[in-house]
């Protein structure tokens, strides 16, 4: 591993893939994979970042597809969830993580979405790492949510303007700018990803943060999330260090 002061990205986000091929090599159930990663595989990489300076990271968990996948495994993965919050969390926040999700969390189960929201505040004044659970998260979902927020709110301005046939009206309720729009988006208080990993052997995003990628470096490598381990997290930062950045320049 290079120097901590060589490059080192700010925001690294994972695509977690490859659990249930784990578990199916295994012989596990198709739970199994997701319940190794929580036990043994995030609160090291978790860990490891904050070691290496890493300010953000973003750990893709639940997106809004897997809902479709067998009724068993969506309830194994929801219990799954209050024993991470039970047992897991707690211990981030201990060694200094600040907490915070993306994604719509309201199709939850109302003491799973409680336990994220006490998570999130009892965190929230820790700054050693950001970690960013993205849970019913879909990048297409994610920017009609913000379109329909600016909607929402554009139409409650609309009601409060006098000159609604004014230039001013017109600019004010058709202009928005990037920066703008970013707002509304789950990421507005984080940067953009610098480093952006998928696991597993696939080599798509399958919508994971495309407004917030578009010039993240991208890594994909053949280990199974239950095998990324610390190492093979560090041979995603090497090559990520001898890239050159130019942001279209």
């Amino acid at each position: 591993m290079k120097s901590k002061d060589f490059k080192i990205p700010q925001h690294v986000a994972i695509i977690m893939d490859g659990n249930r091929r784990w578990a199916k090599r295994k012989g596990l159930s198709a739970i199994g994979g997701h319940n190794y990663v929580v036990d043994k595989v995030i609160e090291p990489l978790i860990e490891h970042s904050g070691k290496l300076g890493i300010e953000y990271l973003t750990l893709w968990a639940f997106s809004t597809e897997n809902w479709s996948r067998d009724k068993q495994e969506v309830e194994g993965l929801m219990k799954l969830f209050r024993k991470a919050l039970l047992t897991k969390v707690k211990g981030f926040i201990e060694k200094g993580a600040q907490l915070v999700l993306i994604g719509d969390i309201e199709r939850f189960p109302q003491d799973i979405k409680e336990e994220m929201k006490r998570a999130i505040e009892m965190s929230k004044l820790n700054n050693k790492i950001t970690v960013a659970f993205a849970l019913n998260y879909g990048g297409r979902d994610e920017i009609m949510r913000a379109v329909n927020q600016i909607l929402q709110q554009r139409e409650k301005s609309s009601e409060q303007l006098a000159w609604q046939g004014s230039e001013l009206y017109k600019e004010r309720i058709l202009a928005i700018s990037e920066d703008e729009f970013a707002n509304y988006l789950d990421t507005a208080e984080m940067p953009d990803p610098d480093l952006l990993i998928r696991t597993g052997g696939e080599k798509r995003l399958s919508g994971f943060l495309p407004w917030q990628s578009t010039y993240s470096e991208l890594y994909f490598t053949d280990t199974l999330m239950p095998d990324f381990t610390t190492e093979e997290f560090d041979l995603a930062i090497e090559d990520y260090q001898v890239r050159q950045r130019r942001f279209g320049k």
